[in-house]
């Protein structure tokens, strides 16, 4: 419902109505500064990232082929975003899912983005992961991306993704049952 919405919305705003890409910002905004921050974290860094993003398809509509949604098409601008970022600073990206869980549940983004103590508990527990690992998981959880829209996003066929994301679920039902939480695939 949320990308036909945002599908709607971005069609209306290359048909002229400047005031529709408000909606495209109020759909993505959030989860954007929670994907990125959980690499720059600092929020201001991030906030200026999603920014970008969101210009990026101002500037450039022409590169979205709307061959897949617009939120996948907006993660992967904010993922090679974050790569620019890490680039011209020459610094390693990484962020505890600790430190984003805090960040996220703050009232600085709102409480919607950690919905309920499982994903809390699942949020906690991705911190011990590796970073593909933490990003497969934190795009399929927490954003609802499909194994195929998590692909483009991360720039892997399907089949990797599925292979990380199935190594990385083993990885996270360890994790989850060293902190006593009884792991049970949804």
């Amino acid at each position: 419902m949320e990308e036909n919405n945002g599908a709607s919305s971005y069609h209306r705003y290359l048909e002229g109505n400047k005031e529709a890409f408000n909606d495209i910002i109020y759909l993505y905004r959030k989860g954007l500064i929670g994907f990125i921050y959980r690499y720059v974290g600092a929020v201001d860094v991030a906030e200026d990232l999603s920014e970008d993003c969101f210009v990026e398809l101002i500037v450039n509509p022409q590169k979205y082929k709307m061959k897949s949604s617009l939120k996948t098409y907006l993660y992967g601008i904010a993922h090679n975003k974050i790569k620019q970022y890490f680039r011209r600073k020459k610094v390693v990206p990484y962020v505890s899912m600790e430190d984003a869980g805090e960040l996220l549940s703050s009232d600085h983004i709102g409480n919607d983005i950690i919905k309920s103590e499982t994903q809390t508990m699942i949020y906690q527990a991705l911190s011990g992961l590796p970073k593909d690992y933490c990003e497969v998981l934190y795009l399929h959880y927490f954003e609802d991306m499909s194994y195929e829209d998590i692909g483009k996003v991360m720039r892997k066929n399907t089949k990797q993704v599925y292979n990380l994301a199935a190594r990385a679920k083993k990885k996270l039902k360890e994790n989850l049952e060293k902190d006593g939480f009884v792991y049970e695939e949804q």
